[in-house]
């Protein structure tokens, strides 16, 4: 650490002798310090002196093998772009299984809201304004191929994903307006404005590509070929659709800095990919795979009577989160005309019996979720809207309905019976309004006598019994639905190109949310290919909202944007909202050994280690 720390001051004294010749320079630059890490709000929780993260344990045994499991497919090695973005293999770069392959300038500490720790760059400045951030690198840094990184690879990295990746990358990176290099190992990054206060934060944790081991020209293709990153692994095996094997790199470069203490604990990690649910937890339970998340209330419930599970090597542990509940739901597309109307939409969002659903079929173990940050500080639910929302949504008076706005709204709550008479009346009356009646057993449009029908799109068969269970009290207002169900490749090319009616969604929450919304509910990726707006939101509201959001200084600004936005988003009625559990369903093999303390999110996987290289 005192070598990080002296390599950081004397890169800091040659970007000010160099700042201090520019013609125009602004002087205050200067009084800019350098740090080790920054927040979106406040102050880094750790010290520049810390050991590592609280929930890695620094004296982790190093060694073994760790097997996970996933359902799906994939048929890419490049997630940054449009073709192949949600189909890559999984474990190159995100929270859950690991940045094994690529890394960014800064690292994020899951321990806290959103706070980011050097790492490719050993330092960092950014002024109040945020309008310019500055990076160190690490002299140390480098590729897995042993080529050091340089201040050209960051700059090729921001630009070819600005003008081939997919959204929201290429709009993030977009707002970078020049570059600057005051030092050999350093490079400013300047923004049109402060206004995006997520912005610099963002761009700390772009991928690093390594300029000269990535195929420019034709980097917006799909590819198989195995990319050249920093990260503490490399590939030793792609088999597309089947496996990915990642081998641990010995010269990994940052294997002794504090902020990566703890993690990569597995000389191999293997990725193993099943078709649908039940034959990955048919594989778990023969030991194929060591560590497994559960999501199906049912299988947690029942599906422990196995012999290891009974004489203790299996262990199920349930993770308490600190975040907010995903909002999980079945997603209207109103770029369909059947959906273009709230009303209907709110109308179809009564009709899911949660109570009937949770008791018959998930044992009670589901909560109810009403908007999109349920269980913590940012959610609208129960609460009035303040003088700060109000302030921020009077521009758009039709966008919250009052209950909303008020606190009193909760989703429809339904007897359990599956056929509440009180809630099918309260629904038809919605559909009324927005002119549909029941003719001869049939819910019809009473303008042009057309029947209300539509499709529900399932990828597995845990999606299709919930379906179904949604169907049975649909039909008993005469609403005619089909439940399709498709193998995961398929369900991912028609969800890109749209063409579905309903579709199982869950948009991750955090506490920290920010620029990743434009790309789930701006007007300008309604129709932007590849991008997360599955819904097909275009409502100026939305975006003013997530600019506010982005922009607050404070954080009594950022919860007011957040909660507003949510009395928006439920408003809108974008999708029937499903259930939720506290906390995260983890079942393991006494192969694998969890750290005594986990993150807010609960499960990150590369701060596991080898019980067998605990012994040893």
């Amino acid at each position: 650490m005192q070598r990080l720390c002296r390599s950081a001051a004397v890169g800091l004294v040659f970007s000010l002798a160099f700042l201090c010749f520019q013609v125009g320079a602004d002087a205050s630059d200067e009084t800019v310090p350098s740090v080790h890490a920054i927040s979106m709000h406040g102050e880094p929780a750790l010290p520049p002196d810390f050991v590592s993260l609280p929930y890695a344990n620094p004296d982790a045994p190093q060694g073994g093998t760790l097997t996970l499991g996933v359902q799906g497919t994939f048929d890419s090695l490049n997630s940054f772009i449009v073709q192949g973005g949600w189909t890559s293999a999984r474990g190159m770069k995100e929270r859950q299984f690991g940045s094994n392959i690529f890394e960014s300038l800064l690292m994020r500490s899951y321990a806290e809201p959103f706070t980011l720790y050097a790492h490719l760059a050993e330092s960092v400045r950014m002024p109040d304004s945020r309008e310019w951030m500055e990076f160190t690198l690490n002299p140390n840094a480098k590729f897995s191929d042993g080529s050091p990184v340089t201040v050209e690879d960051v700059a090729f990295s921001f630009d070819i994903i600005r003008d081939k990746g997919r959204p929201p990358y290429r709009n993030w990176y977009a707002n970078i307006v020049a570059k600057e290099f005051p030092a050999e190992r350093t490079i400013r990054l300047v923004f049109e404005n402060g206004d995006n206060r997520e912005l610099p934060l963002l761009i700390a944790l772009a991928p690093i590509l390594s300029k000269a081991n990535t195929d420019a020209e034709n980097f917006d293709k799909s590819t198989l070929k195995a990319p050249i990153g920093t990260g503490p692994y490399v590939f030793s095996e792609i088999d597309p659709g089947k496996r990915v094997v990642y081998k641990k790199n010995p010269d990994y470069w940052a294997k002794d800095l504090p902020v990566k203490a703890g993690f990569d604990n597995f000389d191999e990690i293997r990725i193993e990919y099943f078709r649908d649910e039940t034959t990955l937890q048919e594989a778990f339970k023969k030991g194929l795979i060591d560590v497994l998340q559960f999501r199906d209330p049912v299988r947690w419930k029942t599906g422990f009577d196995f012999p290891a599970a009974k004489d203790g090597r299996v262990i199920q542990e349930e993770i308490t989160l600190g975040t907010p509940a995903n909002m999980q739901g079945i997603a209207f597309n109103t770029r369909r005309a059947v959906f273009s109307d709230v009303r209907v939409r709110r109308a179809l969002a009564m009709l899911f019996d949660f109570e009937w659903v949770n008791r018959n079929i998930y044992y009670g173990l589901y909560k109810r979720t009403g908007g999109y940050w349920d269980n913590s500080i940012l959610s609208s639910l129960g609460r009035p809207a303040d003088e700060r929302e109000r302030a921020l949504l009077a521009d758009y008076p039709d966008a919250v309905i009052p209950e909303v706005m008020e606190g009193t709204w909760r989703p429809a709550e339904a007897d359990g019976s599956g056929r509440d008479r009180k809630v099918l009346r309260a629904a038809l009356g919605e559909f009324k309004k927005a002119g549909f009646d029941l003719k001869d057993g049939k819910l019809v449009d009473t303008g042009g006598g057309e029947a209300l029908a539509f499709e529900i799109l399932t990828k597995n068969e845990d999606e299709e019994k919930l379906a179904l269970a949604y169907t049975r009290t649909l039909t008993l207002l005469g609403i005619d639905v089909t439940v399709r169900t498709v193998d995961p490749s398929q369900f991912e090319d028609r969800r890109i190109k749209r063409d579905f009616d309903m579709v199982f969604n869950t948009w991750y929450a955090s506490l920290s949310p920010g620029g990743e919304q434009y790309g789930r509910w701006s007007q300008a990726a309604a129709e932007a290919e590849g991008s997360f707006n599955i819904v097909g939101a275009r409502e100026p509201v939305i975006d003013a909202l997530i600019d506010a959001m982005v922009g607050a200084r404070s954080k009594e600004d950022f919860v007011a944007a957040v909660r507003a936005f949510d009395r928006v988003l439920i408003s809108g009625a974008y999708a029937v909202p499903l259930y939720h559990v506290p906390d995260i369903w983890m079942a393991h093999w006494d192969t694998v050994v969890p750290p005594q303390e986990h993150s807010l999110y609960g499960d990150e996987v590369d701060t596991w280690w080898s019980a067998e290289a605990d012994r040893n």
